[in-house]
């Protein structure tokens, strides 16, 4: 991130989870003031955030963005330039097994810190009110499912086919509402799925990572077809950051990693990585623990994003390519075993959800 980013005093919501955790550690990184308010459900982990804990830019807020009053409260005593909300539930196999939370916390979470935020914008005056900004992070599953041609753009019409997409399709139209009723300076950004360091592993990348070294099966569902776009956090990151630097009120951004892949494909790749960075003791592929499962309730087919709004308005673009991103993403797993047995020390045991 650039030093000099116009957004120097961010509220950042979910900043101890995977995404919002990286985000953080590049905002402060950068010189920029950081708030982090997280609830720290499951996947908050305030290990991702040690070499931060103590800098003089960064606070950490134990909080629950559906408590409007204490996030007014948070908002009115650090005075940010801009809050980021990537506060969510959001996976979906859990929303398969429990829809409820994610509606507790994507959409009547979302809908009180909205609140929040208006209330304090309104009692922002001149500049301070003018270079305000509400960045709300999304996904394109919000979309629904494509076939074998085609990609999301910021006017695909919504579809949203499992509880944790649906819930996400509803905190994006609450932020639109409150653009266009309240004025609120919103700007929405809808990315295609994530990898890198930090990431909780329930995912399928750091699943299979940690299932491959502990000598467990890799679970495949179906028959390994579904496509999903890939895209490397840090550039998630940057691209956070351009839009909240140059994005136009009101709109919604795309954001793509140029990286469509089967699942299967990249299980496969995750295998012959491994084989060559640290193989197993008994010099058998790993390609042999692949396991073709049961397939997830309502899977859709293929995610794809067309980022060239953010790549032709604000001059983004992602930085890696996917094979090398993924090897620099189980180097930093096999460099950080430490950081992940914490995590699996909860009560999530890489078992199977959703199902």
């Amino acid at each position: 991130m650039d030093p000099s980013a116009a957004q120097t005093r961010l509220l950042v919501t979910g900043g101890a989870g995977f995404i919002g955790g990286n985000f953080v550690l590049a905002a402060v990184a950068s010189g920029q003031d950081v708030l982090n308010v997280d609830k720290l459900t499951y996947a908050g982990n305030l290990d991702t955030l040690a070499s931060v804990q103590d800098a003089p830019g960064y606070r950490f807020l134990h909080a629950d963005i559906g408590d409007r009053e204490a996030m007014l409260a948070a908002m009115r005593d650090f005075r940010p330039t801009a809050i980021v909300n990537f506060a969510a539930e959001s996976h979906v196999d859990r929303s398969i097994d429990g829809p409820a939370a994610f509606i507790e916390t994507n959409v009547v979470g979302t809908l009180a810190l909205l609140e929040a935020a208006r209330d304090y914008w309104n009692a922002l005056e001149g500049p301070a009110r003018a270079a305000f900004r509400f960045l709300h992070v999304s996904t394109d599953e919000v979309y629904g499912s494509l076939g074998d041609t085609g990609k999301f753009t910021e006017m695909t019409q919504y579809a949203p086919n499992s509880p944790y997409s649906a819930s996400k399709a509803a905190s994006d139209h609450m932020v639109r509402a409150f653009h266009h009723t309240y004025g609120l300076p919103v700007l929405t950004t809808n990315c295609s799925n994530n990898y890198g360091p930090f990431q909780f592993p329930e995912k399928l990348i750091p699943l299979t990572i940690n299932r491959a070294l502990t000598g467990k099966s890799l679970p495949v569902y179906g028959n390994g077809s579904n496509i999903r776009d890939w895209l490397h956090v840090a550039d998630h990151c940057t691209a956070i950051q351009r839009v909240l630097e140059a994005g136009r009120p009101g709109e919604t951004y795309n954001i793509g990693g140029e990286s469509e892949r089967q699942n299967l494909d990249v299980v496969r790749t995750i295998c012959a990585l491994l084989d060559r960075l640290s193989p197993r003791s008994d010099g058998v592929a790993r390609e042999t623990q692949i396991e073709f499962v049961r397939d997830r309730p309502g899977h859709d087919q293929r995610y794809a994003i067309d980022a060239t709004k953010i790549a032709t308005e604000l001059g983004w673009r992602p930085a890696h390519t996917f094979e090398q991103g993924l090897e620099d993403t189980i180097r930093w797993y096999l460099g950080n075993q430490a950081w992940t047995d914490r995590v699996l020390s909860g009560d999530y045991r890489m078992e199977r959800l959703g199902a």
